[in-house]
């Protein structure tokens, strides 16, 4: 599904045949480049936010889960998504207090329903600098090269380095300039606001720079922000937005003070304690419901191996993906399981062949299943009775994007380890 979602010049080692190159003016409209990264969704546009979110969770769940994703033979694949994405994040730093965060105008590219190589529309770039800062976008994406500098530090360790020294730059700039980023990008407001301001993403920045680092400077930012930003406040949540928790995961892992501890076991005993639908998905929000469910197991699975309430939280994490996967009778990951979604919310996957038209008509109205197969993408999921509809306008249940699958698969990683 990443190679799906890649944008730029793709490598000649894609498994994805139906994909070509695309987007390659973007940052053009700056004077910069800006090829590669990901698109979003089932839409065409780079937002930089959950994409940050997507490669810090990622290399969270290789980190943390290796051994699994080296039974499956997933590394290298993993190794190389979150390489397209800082390759791209470092680009995207064009210098210590400019960063560009988004290319694609989301309200231009939503009313387009096309293949990413048809693209014609203008795909302004936008960025954040020292007259508009965004401490949640530079600290995510701090986030996000930390947590690659460690995946790389044994086998590329010159790659590492340079991973570490962007992330350094960018919580630098994070923690310098305290301001929402859609005050500089205001694009993105409409589609990924900052709802938890940019505390969060101080915090989870810090300690994965401590995480990266060792260093006490580190240390000393993450344990001020904790009382600064009332990390440990009790979320009900972890998305590509809402930080908390998984801070407070971190929190007690790399530091395991009890105050740290005290408030993730809160947390994950709320959540259990949640709503569930009649099948056994933790009911969150409408919109994504299965993505919610997915990034709770993942940290629950954190959690037990920190020791706590080890048995509820893993049963509790390997039900919600088991749900995902087919429980209830039917799959919500495409290409795999007992009748899964065959009509996602997917630009690129609705349509025909490459040099045939595809357009509304084409693609996006048309009742059968989507030409192209989007390999282990999941849907948004289902409401709070389980009723769920293989239905491609129906973006709130039927969309995919980076963020669905990111600690999806890292809790898949941790169960490969716990079966094993």
């Amino acid at each position: 599904f990443y190679e799906v979602q890649r944008s730029g010049e793709l490598p000649d080692d894609m498994r994805i045949t139906w994909r070509a190159d695309s987007a390659m003016d973007d940052g053009s409209d700056n004077g910069v480049d800006l090829l590669g990264g990901y698109y979003d969704a089932g839409d065409n546009v780079k937002f930089g936010y959950p994409m940050a979110y997507s490669m810090t969770v990622l290399g969270w769940g290789l980190i943390s889960y290796r051994d699994g994703y080296e039974t499956a033979g997933q590394v290298e694949y993993a190794e190389a998504a979150i390489r397209w994405g800082t390759d791209y994040f470092m680009k995207a730093l064009v210098a210590p207090t400019t960063f560009y965060g988004q290319v694609g105008d989301g309200n231009v590219d939503h009313s387009y329903w096309g293949r990413p190589e048809d693209m014609t529309m203008f795909r302004p770039s936008f960025k954040i600098d020292s007259s508009n800062g965004g401490s949640d976008l530079a600290g995510e994406t701090a986030a996000a090269l930390a947590a690659a500098s460690i995946v790389f530090q044994d086998s590329d360790p010159d790659y590492s380095a340079q991973c570490l020294e962007a992330a350094r730059t960018l919580f630098d700039f994070a923690d310098k300039y305290r301001r929402t980023y859609t005050d500089g990008i205001s694009n993105a407001g409409g589609f990924y606001p900052s709802y938890s301001g940019f505390g969060d993403e101080l915090a989870w920045g810090a300690v994965w720079m401590y995480k990266a680092t060792g260093e006490s400077q580190y240390e000393t930012k993450a344990r001020g922000f904790w009382n600064e930003f009332n990390i440990g406040y009790g979320s009900d949540r972890f998305d590509w937005d809402n930080k908390y928790a998984g801070a407070m995961t971190l929190y007690s892992e790399e530091f395991g003070d009890s105050t740290y501890t005290s408030a993730l076991t809160k947390f994950m005993t709320g959540i259990r304690n949640e709503q569930q639908t009649p099948g056994g998905m933790v009911y969150i929000d409408t919109w994504g419901s299965l993505r919610h469910a997915m990034n709770v197991a993942f940290i629950g699975f954190k959690v037990a191996d920190l020791g706590i309430d080890v048995e509820a939280n893993r049963a509790f994490s390997a039900q919600q993906v088991d749900y995902a996967l087919g429980s209830v009778g039917h799959s919500y990951m495409v290409g795999f399981g007992v009748n899964p979604p065959v009509r996602p919310h997917h630009r690129g996957s609705s349509c025909p062949p490459l040099g045939t038209p595809c357009d509304a008509n084409t693609a996006q109205n048309q009742d059968g299943p989507n030409p192209n197969t989007l390999w282990g993408a999941i849907v948004g999921g289902p409401d709070q009775n389980d009723y769920y509809a293989d239905d491609r306008l129906d973006y709130v249940h039927n969309e995919v994007t980076c963020d669905y699958n990111a600690a999806l698969t890292g809790a898949l990683a941790a169960m490969v380890m716990q079966n094993s």
